[in-house]
């Protein structure tokens, strides 16, 4: 029991350095470890995810990077998403009872869809586990949830990469921080369209 709870204590304060050192310590198993680490914090939340994706940019370079830890927090999301939707159907009926304003946070994700989901997507600071577990449990289309996490954790994590990525140098590119903020609109433009397109709000 002590070595479980030493386990997670030590998991909970990693550094940039200690996540670098683990990912290159496994670097014979190639892409994987880049791509498992941010799968795990999907489930351990408490894990320092900016500091993965950035170790991932810096480790890997800054498009395989991006892809990999792209890959392992989008996967991630989408298990958690159906484990909530297949596990929890009678769970949302419990808590709009035991909670009632909880229902009015519902009604938002089904009615507005892809723009909520989006949005608190794009940032790293966001409860990601809790707003996964609503919307497997809401209404809302699974074209609907992937979509809005499929750009909005590419946004994300791309921003996260750019920045963190030979961060020594970004006061002298600050080309980079412009980027950041055009891809920021560039997906969220682009979702709404697909949006409306593919009707995959409804």
């Amino acid at each position: 029991m002590n070595d479980w709870h030493n386990w997670l204590e030590y998991i909970k304060h990693l550094d940039m350095d200690s996540i670098k050192w683990t990912l290159e310590s496994y670097s014979m198993l190639g892409p994987l470890p880049g791509i498992l680490l941010p799968y795990i914090e999907s489930y351990l939340p408490f894990l320092p995810l900016i500091l993965i994706i950035a170790a991932n940019a810096n480790i890997y370079g800054l498009g395989l990077g991006f892809l990999f830890s792209w890959i392992g927090v989008t996967a991630g999301a989408v298990s958690i998403f159906w484990i909530s939707r297949t596990l929890g159907r009678n769970v949302k009926g419990r808590l709009e009872k035991r909670f009632p304003k909880s229902q009015r946070f519902f009604n938002w994700v089904e009615h507005k869809g892809f723009t909520p989901l989006f949005l608190l997507a794009c940032f790293p600071f966001t409860p990601s586990v809790v707003i996964t577990i609503v919307a497997g449990l809401s209404k809302v289309p699974f074209k609907t949830f992937f979509l809005s996490m499929l750009l909005g954790k590419a946004v994300m994590i791309f921003s996260i990469s750019l920045i963190s990525f030979d961060i020594g140098n970004l006061i002298h590119e600050p080309w980079r921080i412009f980027v950041t903020i055009t891809a920021v609109l560039v997906m969220w433009f682009g979702g709404k369209r697909l949006e409306s397109r593919y009707q995959v709000n409804g």
